[in-house]
């Protein structure tokens, strides 16, 4: 196994790697029971004997065909998920179809041990599948759970690394896409784990597949703003957004409102890129430059006025305010 080990990892196949790794797995247990069998072909023994010794060693193969397999498909997945660690999609459907196949093999086997010892696996079978309805619908929500990350594996709704937002309640990084749960990491730290069942019926918004993000946002200027400047606002801000080209994309911008203590313009531009970071980084340089196009050519940013008025009080309601209260204290006392 050593010399086979030292070749297979000078080749660039991984199938002799598998091969290797399986062959590895395999069990004293299994030669001693291969061993003892070849032994009893060369005695007389009973019919009863020689059934014992046959299936003993049958069964023992059969287990140790199921350790091989099991190994090997570990193996490949490990091998598998380490080549492709750029495609976090490839990654989760790998898992979830490694413990799969791990599964069917285990049960095929055990049904093949079962039937070599000369039970009936076909009485068997209808009673699993009997006793299987009871135990569906005692686990429903756990079964639940298991076909809905079947789901997010062959549908890709979302992949490990993906950031979303869960209905606007939690937002964060998938972490683990498991069985049951799939956990994903919030901005602020902690963990937060989702049933895969309950995540599935919830509106999921996969930041990470953002294609480019819509930006609107409200300048005001003050109300005593001259005509001319007015109509230089929207040309202005076109020009500072168009220079940053090809990563945002200006749509318009318009005069759209007369507000309370402004003249509202309203801008929309697309930024092409998911990063929230880097549209940040461009807004902030687009605010900057706005504000000082704007003061050069003296246009003043409006700022948020409420006016309060008192109205004046005569002096006969003050002496009536006064007399009133003399006779409420008198009916009180």
């Amino acid at each position: 196994m050593r010399h086979l080990g030292a070749i297979a990892a000078r080749t660039e196949t991984q199938l002799d790697d598998m091969l290797v790794s399986g062959i590895k797995a395999t069990r004293v247990l299994l030669m001693v029971v291969l061993g003892i069998y070849v032994g009893t072909t060369v005695l007389e023994l009973s019919p009863r004997w020689e059934q014992f010794f046959t299936r003993a060693a049958i069964a023992a193969l059969l287990v140790q065909c199921a350790i091989w397999g099991d190994r090997a498909v570990r193996r490949w997945v490990r091998n598998y998920r380490a080549s492709n660690t750029r495609d976090p999609a490839r990654t989760t459907s790998t898992a979830a179809l490694g413990f799969i196949l791990r599964i069917l093999l285990w049960v095929v086997i055990v049904l093949m041990i079962l039937d070599n010892l000369g039970f009936n696996i076909t009485t068997l079978v209808a009673s699993l599948g009997i006793g299987g309805v009871a135990v569906a619908l005692a686990v429903q929500n756990i079964l639940g759970d298991l076909f809905a990350s079947l789901s997010i594996v062959i549908d890709k709704p979302f992949v490990i690394g993906d950031f979303i937002n869960v209905e606007g309640q939690a937002m964060g990084t998938v972490e683990y896409v498991g069985l049951k749960t799939t956990r994903v990491r919030a901005l602020d730290g902690e963990q937060i784990v989702f049933s895969n069942n309950k995540l599935l019926n919830s509106r999921i918004h996969n930041i990470q597949r953002l294609q480019s993000r819509r930006v609107a946002f409200v300048i005001g200027v003050v109300q005593n703003t001259p005509k001319d400047l007015l109509a230089e606002v929207p040309r202005l801000i076109g020009d500072i957004i168009r220079a940053r080209q090809p990563r945002a994309g200006f749509d318009r911008a318009h005069f759209f409102r007369f507000g309370p203590s402004s003249l509202d313009f309203e801008i929309v531009y697309y930024f092409n890129d998911p990063d929230f970071n880097m549209h940040m980084d461009m807004q902030q340089e687009i605010f900057l430059e706005i504000h000082g196009a704007f003061q050069e050519r003296g246009i003043k940013l409006a700022v948020p006025v409420q006016a309060v008025r008192v109205d004046p009080v005569s002096p006969m309601e003050l002496v009536s305010r006064d007399e009133a209260e003399r006779v409420l204290r008198r009916d009180a006392a």
